[in-house]
């Protein structure tokens, strides 16, 4: 894994990667937010293959700022941590070129 990996700007919210020679399209589906059911939610990503139908969600979790408090910023996306989390996906059985509902995978801050 690299360690410089580029930085994607905060305003990027959408943006295509190679991931294994296959071309996927992730966007910004959630923002980080106060849940009423479920407390603080984290942010979500859309992960789609190019041309295949089915959506995977990736979940992070909540962000915590210094003193452990939920932290209300979106965190950092690099182009590490979405093909991370392309790559998580397939590997619990995503198949992005079935079809059905959108399947959800929690992920980590690194997107594993």
């Amino acid at each position: 894994m690299r360690q410089n990996a580029p930085m994607l700007h905060t305003r990027d919210l959408a943006d295509t990667i190679e991931v294994d020679g296959l071309t996927y399209e992730w966007a910004v589906q959630r923002e980080p937010q106060w849940c009423t059911a479920d407390g603080w939610r984290g942010l979500v990503l859309s992960i789609r293959n190019e041309g295949g139908q089915r959506e995977a969600l990736l979940e992070f979790p909540m962000p915590k700022s210094g003193n452990g408090s939920p932290h209300r910023r979106r965190p950092t996306i690099s182009k590490v941590v979405v093909a991370n989390g392309v790559r998580a996906a397939l590997a619990a059985g995503w198949e992005p070129t079935s079809r059905g509902k959108p399947a959800t995978y929690m992920v980590d801050v690194n997107g594993c």
